[in-house]
């Protein structure tokens, strides 16, 4: 068996969508933050049409899948229209930005883990 992670960044093996409570973190943008451990995270976040993620950047790597609806995608310069099934990688410190231009929900993963986040909840 698999030693247990440090007390200090334990969390339940297993997280259902039903104990991630959404927190709103701009108009129209909810986020929910899923399994995660020191060195990766996983989150949902939900997109009404014609909200804004704004362009930011941070240390962590990220990845974006579209679980549903329609993006403007923006990283660096270079700008994509994702929808259903596709994704992106977004480089550490690499500045990025989202439209939503139909609903759905982005779910996107992060090395190493966003404290942030968790100061948050």
């Amino acid at each position: 068996m698999p030693p247990l992670p440090p007390a200090e960044t334990a969390q339940p093996a297993f997280v259902t969508d039903a104990q991630a409570a959404w927190e709103t973190t701009g108009p129209g943008v909810r986020r929910k933050v899923l399994a995660h451990g020191p060195d990766l995270m996983l989150t949902r976040v939900a997109f009404e049409t014609g909200s804004i993620g704004a362009r930011h950047q941070h240390p962590h790597a990220q990845l974006s899948y579209v679980e549903s609806g329609a993006f403007e995608y923006t990283i660096g310069e270079a700008t994509r229209t994702l929808g259903l099934g596709d994704s992106c990688y977004v480089p550490p410190l690499a500045w990025h930005s989202v439209v939503c231009t139909a609903a759905g929900i982005l779910v996107d993963a992060f090395t190493p883990r966003r404290d942030d986040f968790l100061s948050q909840q």
